[in-house]
């Protein structure tokens, strides 16, 4: 019997072994060498109050601004006018902007979520730079406590620093309201985002996240992942340019309309981990110095 157990165990393991040398091939034929920074030619313009075309500006652009919001939207019609209402009533408290304080890219392709920031991270004139989902789940006001989770930082090394709100301390309470199968699979993602990815961040996932200009061109320019894993992989990057963290407690309310099916995604994301790690641990994946978009 012990012989048989032997064999078995040796053969599984061999059969491990195997499953992930194909996967980490599959992960390196299939790797992009370098995140693709093209911009279409009508995305390089915005309409004016006057409806007339005006360049977009350049992340690489001295900045001119103290804070620019960038907002991903798709579908987002019932949800997005009530957050903006929000945002825009707390910054024009803050500070009195001119006409020009809401700027609409339109994109000629869906790029996912982490690609539609990413044409917004490229086109902000903000010192600073706040990530912001159209559903208003986190409390505008909250950018505050990102603000001095920033600050509390400093000296930020090469003026690099990122503060990301976090539903962490929420997650009992979460728990409480989740059915067994979608707190499993909370857990299990979890644990891959720790084990594959990120350390000493529990909270990736939250879309409320204050970068300095020079961290956000670093990470946003090396970012390879569009979909919703690219949290995931701006914060690997992060922590591998040694770029300083700081998780931040922020109110968080469950909004409805999520375009997230909490199985499906949930396997995505999971695939995405790991090819996230495999492409850079055999190499198909490089992390360099920012580069300029074309």
């Amino acid at each position: 019997m012990a012989p048989l157990l032997l064999q078995l165990a040796v053969l599984g393991a061999a059969l491990a072994a195997a499953a992930l040398v194909l996967i980490s091939i599959v992960a390196f034929t299939t790797a992009t060498k370098m995140p693709a920074l093209h911009r279409h030619e009508e995305e390089k313009f915005f309409l004016n109050a006057k409806g007339q075309k005006e360049t977009l500006p350049s992340i690489w652009d001295s900045p001119t601004k103290q804070l620019s919001v960038v907002v991903p939207s798709y579908n987002e019609e019932k949800r997005l006018p009530v957050m903006m209402d929000e945002a825009l009533s707390y910054l024009e408290k803050r500070q009195k902007y001119g006409s020009d304080k809401v700027r609409v890219i339109t994109l000629v392709k869906n790029r996912g979520k982490g690609g539609a920031i990413r044409m917004g991270i490229f086109s902000s004139r903000g010192e600073k730079i706040l990530m912001a989902d159209a559903d208003g789940a986190t409390k505008f006001p909250d950018v505050e406590k990102l603000e001095k989770g920033l600050n509390d930082l400093q000296p930020w090394p090469n003026q690099m620093a990122i503060a990301c709100g976090s539903r962490a301390h929420l997650e009992k309470e979460s728990i409480a309201q989740r059915s067994y199968f979608r707190t499993l699979l909370m857990y299990g993602f979890h644990f891959l985002v720790w084990f594959l990815c990120v350390k000493g961040i529990r909270d990736t996932q939250c879309g409320f996240k204050l970068f300095t200009r020079e961290a956000a061109s670093r990470t946003f320019s090396s970012l390879h992942v569009e979909r919703w894993a690219f949290d995931v992989e701006l914060l690997y990057i992060a922590q591998f340019f040694k770029i300083p963290i700081a998780e931040i407690a922020v109110n968080w309310t469950e909004i409805e309309g999520s375009k997230l099916v909490p199985f499906w995604s949930w396997l995505q994301m999971g695939k995405d981990l790991l090819f996230i790690r495999l492409r850079y641990l055999t190499g198909a994946w490089r992390l360099e110095q920012t580069r300029k978009m074309n």
